[in-house]
Formats: C-alpha cells, structure tokens, sequence
C-alpha cells in the first residue's frame, strides 16, 4: 500500500512539473494540513498560519521544477514552509530573539520523553491522550511561542514531525552539531515552562513531569 502511495505521488510530481495544475492541486490536498499545522506551531496565529501556508504552495508550485525525483515531498515541502514561516516572523519582529544555539553544548543528551508524551496526541495518541488534545495542544503552542525561532523550528521538525537530524538539517540548512544544539535546547527550555505551568496540564502529566 506504501509504496502504491509512493508511486501515485511520483507521478502526481512528474505531471506537475509538465505543468498539470490539477495534479499539483491534489498534491497539495494531500499536504496542505501537515504545513498548515507546523506553520501554526511555529506562528503561533492561525490566519497568518494559513497565509503562510498559501504562500508555501504557491512557493512550491514556482519551484516544482527543482523537486529531485527520489527525494521525500513531505521534507521538500516542510523546507518551504519554515522558510516561508521564517522569513515571516522575522519581517514582523524588528528585535528578533537573541539565538543560543552558541551556548549548547552540542553533545547533550536526544532525551524528552515527557515531551514526546506530551506531544503525542495525534493518530498515534491513546483514546483517552486524544480527549486531552485541545488542553495539552494549547499548552504545547504557548511554551513553542517563548523559544527563539531557530528552536522552535527545530523541536516542531523533530518532535511533533518526526524529521530525522539529518532531514532537519537539510530543511534548515544548518549542521547537524547546529541541529542537536537547537533540539536540546529547545526541549529543555519547553520543558521549563510546562514545568512552571504545570497547574494547566492534565494530572497525568503532571505526575509524568515530576518524574522527569
């Protein structure tokens, strides 16, 4: 079944880089939700979210031409997005947050299981984990907004995306020593702050941060 949906999508590709807009059309049906979503993680407001959204596709259809055959859209098309999402916040934030990817020592721990049970409220989320999205969803959205840009960037990718370092470092251009010194960062600075508002999470993952 994979692989049918692999080869139905290279060829949805190969038609919209022969111009066929239909084909690009269902292309983006198929993804408009997952860049709407990292776009909104990382903007943190929904109708500038899907404004950026529009300008990643319309980004994506200009550039369908340097798509590589072999390549996963789904990076290509997140690569677009967090630029197209960066360049945003940073022509609306004259004082751009000061970035510490410097002062993190690069080898730190990939632990954050408390976080990627937090996260984990999607298709692979338990029942009774789906009934605590909209909570824990907004919580979530409110620590992603106090981490610097590249940060934030980086821990949307990694952890509620599933890129691997090397994708993510592809995306953001940067190097995967950068990349481990924003994902560890970030994790740990999130996890401040559900620490500090910890009376706003569900009571099971409280006890699940207290354990941390």
């Amino acid at each position: 079944m994979a692989e049918n949906l692999r080869a139905d999508e290279a060829q949805l590709v190969i038609r919209s880089q022969q111009g066929d807009v239909s084909a690009f059309n269902l292309l983006v049906l198929h993804y408009q939700q997952t860049v709407y979503n990292v776009i909104l993680r990382m903007l943190g407001d929904r109708d500038v979210a899907a404004d950026v959204t529009q300008e990643t596709f319309i980004a994506a259809l200009r550039g369908i031409q340097s798509f590589r055959a072999g390549s996963s859209l789904r990076a290509w098309l997140l690569r677009i997005a967090s630029n197209q999402a960066c360049d945003h916040w940073r022509r609306t934030h004259r004082h751009a947050q000061e970035s510490l990817d410097t002062l993190t020592d690069e080898d730190e721990p990939h632990t954050a299981s408390v976080l990627n049970s937090l996260i984990a409220t999607g298709n692979e989320a338990n029942p009774e984990a789906n009934l605590l999205t909209r909570e824990l969803q907004k919580v979530i959205a409110q620590g992603l907004q106090t981490l610097p840009l590249e940060q934030r960037v980086a821990v949307v990718l990694c952890d509620m995306q599933g890129l691997s370092y090397e994708e993510i470092a592809a995306t953001t251009q940067a190097s995967l020593g950068t990349v481990r010194s924003r994902i560890a960062r970030g994790r740990r600075r999130l996890r401040d702050y559900l620490a500090e508002h910890r009376e706003l999470l569900p009571g099971r993952y409280r006890l699940l941060s207290d354990r941390e």
